[in-house]
């Protein structure tokens, strides 16, 4: 599972929408959006807010690891 697919199904285990998701991670939606499609991964910053709020590892989102 890659990035994109794994924030999907972080967000979408937490009950949120894109925008929630951005309001909380204070990024717009339309970057959420882009992360979810793959078209871009977010920044170093973002990638620690994203984990820290899914409580997950940031090797798990980047594929380096299996435990999450």
């Amino acid at each position: 599972m890659n990035f994109a697919e794994k924030i999907k199904m972080l967000r979408e285990e937490k009950n949120l929408s894109q925008l929630q998701l951005a309001n909380i991670l204070q990024v717009n939606q339309t970057t959420v959006s882009t992360w979810e499609l793959g078209k871009k991964l977010p920044d170093f910053p973002n990638i620690v807010k994203i984990a820290k709020f899914f409580d997950v590892t940031s090797d798990y989102l980047l594929g380096l690891s299996d435990n999450p």
